[in-house]
């Protein structure tokens, strides 16, 4: 199979890429190299089945070439992170809203397969769960930049939907709840990345905010795998999944558990969100994934823990 991996040069497209390949698949890989890297696909080079191709998804003409030539497209091409889209708001709308239009009109012209990663982020502030794919989304202003990213990746779902339901494309959607790993930067937010180098250089580590907030990590390979198994799957199509874990931890106790992990002589500073990000930041207290409907579809389930994710972390730091 030929497969199209936008944005796979960044954490979790690497991964993918990685995946795909030792499965004997052909991959090419699209991208600007703006939040991804190429050192996380250099050892890629020299693989015949692999191929990178620099360019943006807003470039119409090279999405047309690209998804003509392949036979499934992996859709993670996106602005990420909350300091990138609390930094470049407009950037991050165009990037995330525009570039999926593009995608979804071309695998339309060429009927071709579609999995297209959306973000946790979309059910705002609701702090209910496990939240399940019909749960309310809950957002602050409009005119907060904190809540574009949640706009844009509500907006490619919407139009991901419709291509589906009114142009028989077909299309998988998947919500991806803090997906942790080696690759991870923290430069655009990330927390374990961010608390791991922290700590390992022995630095105050920093949690925004009260430090009561709660989420659940997933490891980078338990994500890929099931992105693989959706796409081989018959009668997931038009569908939205939850894809995380339940293990919940506060960002306290995590950066707790990261210090103790690394032995690091670590001391924990809070940092107040306006100061972190921008006057009026908003966060979630806590989110939690219902996974009822991707174990159903697919048999998923986490194999890495939590402690086992922070080491995979820190063993990729200190290799440097």
């Amino acid at each position: 199979m030929k497969a199209l991996i936008t944005g796979g040069a960044g954490f979790i497209g690497s991964h993918l890429a990685d995946e795909l390949l030792k499965a004997g698949n052909e991959v090419t890989v699209l991208d600007d190299l703006s939040t991804g890297r190429f050192e996380n696909i250099t050892h890629l080079d020299g693989n015949k089945k692999f191929r990178f191709v620099e360019g943006s998804i807003l470039n119409e003409s090279l999405v047309d070439k690209l998804v003509e030539k392949a036979d499934v497209v992996y859709h993670l091409a996106a602005a990420v992170g909350v300091d990138l889209i609390v930094k470049k708001p407009l950037e991050s709308l165009t990037t995330n809203i525009k570039g999926s239009e593009i995608v979804l009109e071309m695998v339309h012209r060429y009927h071709k397969k579609v999995l297209i990663t959306s973000t946790s982020e979309i059910y705002g502030k609701n702090a209910n769960g496990p939240l399940k794919e019909d749960d309310d989304r809950i957002l602050g202003s409009p005119l907060k930049s904190r809540w574009g990213y949640s706009t844009a990746k509500a907006v490619d779902e919407m139009l991901a939907y419709e291509y589906w339901r009114q142009k028989q494309v077909p299309v998988i959607i998947v919500r991806l709840f803090n997906t942790v790993g080696p690759r991870q930067t923290g430069a655009y937010g990330m927390v374990i990345p961010r608390f791991v180098t922290q700590a390992l250089k022995d630095e105050p580590v920093t949690i925004y905010g009260t430090g009561r907030q709660s989420r659940c990590f997933l490891h980078v390979k338990d994500v890929v795998n099931t992105l693989i198994k959706l796409m081989n799957t018959e009668g997931v199509l038009g569908k939205v999944f939850n894809i995380g874990s339940q293990e919940e931890i506060t960002m306290e106790d995590l950066a707790k558990k990261i210090i103790e992990i690394t032995k690091s002589k670590s001391k924990l500073v809070y940092i107040p969100y306006d100061k972190a990000y921008e006057e009026g930041f908003e966060d979630m207290e806590r989110r939690v994934p219902d996974t009822t409907r991707v174990k159903d579809a697919v048999g998923f389930k986490s194999t890495v823990d939590l402690e086992g994710i922070i080491k995979s972390v820190v063993e990729y730091y200190r290799r440097g």
